[in-house]
């Protein structure tokens, strides 16, 4: 398994587009489609492949996660499986992913301010914040592997 650590921004993966109509036109990149998947970076990440559980953060939990990344704290780096076809699929850091997008999309507030809310500094400060990723390249047994000591599934 051949691993690079990279750098990503919130930006690139929500691809928000600083438009001012409604908040879900606003977060062109990630996308949540129920049972069928939860995207990234405009399909390119798929943040809830098949093998991963249905996200279970709490709202502590969750609203934590924002918290962290307005008061620039790093987050747990996160570990991303290259496909073959140059997409991506999230070998643990789901929880965390969907927490930003949700956020970013207006699906929650945080002490009762929307994303869409803040003024454009918080945005862009939330939109700069770089998330440390390990890109991982291997063969499929490699990555379930992977998975499986990165998240202790026995």
């Amino acid at each position: 398994m051949k691993t690079e650590l990279r750098k990503v921004s919130i930006q690139k993966i929500v691809q928000y587009n600083n438009c001012i109509e409604k908040i879900k036109d606003r977060c062109q990149g990630y996308k949540d489609n129920g049972e069928d998947g939860v995207y990234g970076m405009g399909g390119k990440l798929n943040i809830r492949p098949a093998y991963h559980r249905e996200s279970i953060y709490k709202d502590p939990q969750r609203n934590a996660i924002i918290d962290a990344i307005i008061n620039n704290f790093p987050l747990s780096v996160l570990y991303w499986s290259v496909n073959k076809d140059s997409s991506y699929e999230v070998i643990n850091g789901q929880q965390r992913l969907i927490s930003i997008g949700q956020y970013v999309n207006g699906d929650f507030s945080l002490n009762g301010m929307y994303f869409h809310n803040l003024t454009n500094d918080q945005r862009n400060q939330i939109l700069n914040y770089k998330l440390m990723v390990y890109f991982c390249e291997g063969e499929d047994s490699e990555k379930l592997e992977w998975f499986k000591t990165i998240n202790n599934v026995v």
